[in-house]
């Protein structure tokens, strides 16, 4: 009874732990994104340089104004293999938009 309980616990632990890195990717891909559009980085490769950071199948919403650059990822993660669990986790970052000819707001 306490070697199946045992193991239980391991996978809830281990669920957490990728839940949680799969969080901290989502944060750090909006933070990517938003501090390339605000160094004046196009739409695409702002996309570009945060689904290299994002978790797979993450959703990438920008947002660019004259003084703030936005980013928002969406990602859903399954946790478990016996009991699947959906997870949906989420990043944003605002920047400042760098002043200048190259920033956004131009």
């Amino acid at each position: 009874m306490i070697l199946p309980s045992l193991l239980l616990l391991l996978a809830l632990c281990l669920g957490v732990v990728a839940a949680a890195s799969a969080q901290l990717a989502c944060a750090d891909a909006a933070r990517v994104g938003a501090r390339a559009l605000a160094r004046g980085e196009g739409e695409d490769r702002a996309r570009e340089l945060a689904l290299s950071a994002a978790p797979e199948d993450a959703d990438i919403d920008l947002e660019g104004s004259s003084d703030m650059a936005r980013v928002s990822v969406r990602a859903e993660l399954t946790v478990g293999s016996v009991v699947s669990v959906p997870v949906q986790l989420r990043g944003t970052a605002a920047v400042p938009v760098e002043p200048g000819p190259a920033g956004v707001g131009g």
